[in-house]
């Protein structure tokens, strides 16, 4: 049986995994009392006693959390953005590469992705692996999200009762083109540009729907929308990652399609010309909490699926 500790369980996603995890034979949950959550001393306790740490924190609380580690055997699972582009962390996305899945069972510090991250990086990583995309290639992404990925304070203020009536219609956000994922983005799908990236929050709990949309030109020669489908068909055939074919409801797409859910559904749209990319998930499954149980999962040599809402 397997020690795990939460760092950071009151969270939105601290309290996901909670959930995923509370049920399981094969785990013993690290509890601390509330009144020494953020006791640094009982934190140090906690994550050095423990098999397995999951960090669900702010960045530079979740920086703190790692230097309290004092020995080699702890597996650090941090859900923050604290370390996805640092030396020595392995990104928790197994699905997207064979390299990434053979190192994930001996890791011992796995970053989880990103939510809006891990879209795309699902919809261009296998692209440009393939040789279909070039390094190049200039992108414009958006992500049509449920409020629940801004977090206890995004939650309360779109479900009070008197809720701001610019809360019911679609927000588009990160204006400056800054948005905190975008590292990320680049570093892990090797490409040589930031993309344009437009995130737009919307009225409703859970669920997330990433569209790329490609035209015929930035494809490398005599590529055409035959050879993604084949590109995505070939990698995204497993439990949890699947590639669909078409897969819309009667010509739209739901972001909350697979809300609750801890899968991702790849599919692809269009025509020879312009070609539409597009993955679906929910924010707080394969965008987070459900990522973060996946990796730990395949640390624990289990089915990757255990505790998981396929």
């Amino acid at each position: 049986m397997k020690k795990v500790f939460i760092d950071g369980s009151a969270g939105t996603t601290g309290l996901r995994i909670y959930e995923r995890l509370e049920a399981r034979s094969d785990i013993s949950l690290i509890r601390l009392p509330e009144e020494k959550r953020k006791d640094v001393a009982a934190r140090k306790e906690a994550i050095n006693s423990a098999d397995i740490v999951f960090l669900c924190l702010p960045d530079d609380a979740a920086r703190e959390s790692v230097s309290l580690l004092c020995n080699d055997n702890t597996v650090i699972l941090d859900t923050s953005t604290a370390h996805r582009t640092e030396e020595g962390w392995l990104y928790g996305f197994p699905e997207i590469s064979e390299d990434t899945a053979k190192k994930l069972p001996t890791a011992k510090k796995i970053a989880v992705p990103g939510c809006h991250a891990s879209g795309v990086i699902a919809l261009i990583y296998p692209l440009v692996e393939a040789g279909i995309l070039s390094k190049d290639v200039l992108l414009c992404c958006t992500s049509v999200t449920g409020y629940s990925g801004g977090g206890k304070k995004m939650i309360a203020d779109y479900e009070a009762e008197n809720a701001d009536k610019l809360y019911t219609a679609p927000r588009q956000y990160a204006l400056t083109q800054q948005h905190k994922h975008l590292k990320e983005i680049k570093a892990v799908t090797g490409i040589n540009n930031l993309p344009a990236f437009s995130p737009i929050v919307s009225d409703f709990y859970s669920g997330m729907c990433v569209t790329i949309p490609i035209f015929a030109s930035q494809l490398s020669s005599g590529k055409s929308i035959d050879d993604i489908k084949a590109v995505y068909s070939n990698k995204y055939n497993g439990p949890i990652v699947k590639y669909t074919d078409g897969g819309d409801e009667a010509g739209f797409l739901s972001a909350a399609k697979l809300s609750g859910l801890d899968s991702m559904e790849v599919a692809v749209f269009g025509n020879n010309d312009r070609v539409l990319l597009a993955a679906r998930y929910d924010n707080l499954g394969k965008g987070a909490s459900g990522a973060a149980v996946e990796c730990m999962n395949i640390v624990m040599g289990v089915d990757p699926t255990t505790g998981l809402n396929i």
